[in-house]
């Protein structure tokens, strides 16, 4: 019997969720057969799981950075395939964080073997935070706002950022903490669907979107040289409304989103932007499996008749960052993303935009696994968000590259 086998997380068993790490195996046989799994339990008690088939080396090493999956949750040399596979024995769970002041701990398992995992050959525990070290977390009840500010450690400045998650509404924290743990004082917003905002309100004020960018104006730690905003699906055209008609916002990323006015009426200064319109009957249920697909509710958004509802984003002076998966369901997302491209581009304005093959809706920070279909909270129906695991993880990595880079470079 050689050296117990260990299980070892570089650089440190803690980091941040979306910090890759190196997982290694050392004390095996040479090229012994080892099944590896990786197991996690949200804050609901759900337990997601992935698993991989290895082998290892001739030294009795396995390293994950080289040394390809046989088979499993997924194929060949995947560094943080355990992470991003990460399945739900109950179809169709979201993995969100909710508490972003405790980690998610990933349990790292190596077993004897590509079969029966009866025999436990080695484990540790991988703690991923969303808070990093001496992030302040600030929960903001001010005036009609409720929002949670994310303040990084130092006196600053840092460039100011205001995140809007979707229709689904509440108050979503983790993509917000983990871009103050990288340097951007964050504003997570709630727009619907939290404490006594309605679940659909009847109208949306920018006025309300307005005071969260004069509330995050007077952080004494942000640069007073404009402020950022980011959205995914409804929150997206919001961002691009803000970026439109709201003085101070330098740069706008848009996640999954359109460039017209989604859902709910925006009440200006002086005007209101109507719903881009659509018709439910356009729903499609799936007999097997209750799935709805959204993707064909809307009315021709080409049809002049539907052009009232479009967001002047020509008439803005900020920076754009359009980013799209190619595998939404939900949303026509790319064909929404190229019509507003092609108008800034009409007006001669600079604008970046990625679409990524096999890529879904919900594009998040990464190693959150892919949710292909979920219960959208505020419909009570379950929604196909499409995608495919392996390109949407690896879009969910280079998009998060890129919307820092966006801010850094603009902000």
């Amino acid at each position: 019997t050689g050296m117990a086998v260990q299980v070892m997380v570089l650089p440190s068993p803690k980091c941040l969720f979306d910090d890759p790490v190196q997982i290694r195996v050392v004390g095996l046989q040479p090229q012994q057969a080892v099944t590896l799994r990786a197991s996690l339990v949200d804050e609901s008690g759900e337990l997601f799981q992935a698993h991989a088939h290895y082998r290892a080396g001739s030294s009795g090493e396995l390293d994950l950075s080289c040394s390809p999956a046989l088979g499993g949750s997924y194929l060949g040399v995947e560094p943080m395939g355990l992470l991003w596979s990460l399945q739900s024995k109950t179809p169709y769970k979201r993995l969100a964080k909710r508490n972003v002041l405790t980690p998610f701990c990933v349990d790292l398992e190596v077993y004897e073997g590509h079969g029966d995992m009866s025999r436990l050959l080695g484990k540790c525990t991988n703690e991923r935070w969303f808070l990093g070290e001496g992030v302040k977390r600030i929960s903001v009840r001010e005036g009609r706002l409720k929002a949670t500010l994310f303040l990084p450690p130092g006196p600053g400045p840092f460039p100011g950022l205001i995140d809007l998650y979707g229709s689904g509404g509440g108050l979503v924290e983790y993509r917000a903490s983990l871009l103050a743990s990288r340097g951007f004082v964050t504003l997570a917003v709630a727009y619907m669907a939290f404490e006594d905002i309605p679940t659909t309100p009847e109208v949306l004020e920018l006025g309300y979107f307005e005071e969260a960018v004069n509330f995050l104006r007077k952080q004494q730690q942000v640069k007073d040289t404009g402020i950022g905003v980011l959205g995914l699906s409804k929150g997206a055209d919001l961002a691009l409304s803000m970026a439109t008609f709201l003085p101070g916002i330098k740069a706008a990323v848009s996640i999954s989103g359109s460039c017209f006015n989604s859902f709910i009426p925006l009440k200006g200064n002086g005007f209101t932007i109507p719903p881009h319109p659509y018709n439910l009957e356009r729903m499609k249920i799936s007999d097997d499996s209750d799935l709805v697909d959204f993707s064909d509710v809307l009315d021709d958004h080409r049809d002049p008749a539907t052009w009232d509802c479009r967001i002047p984003v020509e008439r803005s002076l900020a920076k754009f960052l359009f980013l799209s998966g190619l595998d939404d369901t939900n949303w026509k997302s790319d064909l929404y993303c190229q019509d507003a491209v092609q108008r800034l581009k009409d007006f001669g304005r600079e604008v970046e935009f990625y679409s990524y093959s096999g890529a879904g809706h919900l594009l998040e920070p990464p190693y959150l696994p892919l949710c292909w279909a979920s219960i959208h909270r505020v419909l009570g129906m379950f929604v196909c968000w499409g995608g495919q695991w392996r390109e949407h993880a690896k879009a969910q990595e280079d998009a998060w590259r890129r919307i820092q880079a966006f801010f850094w470079q603009h902000l």
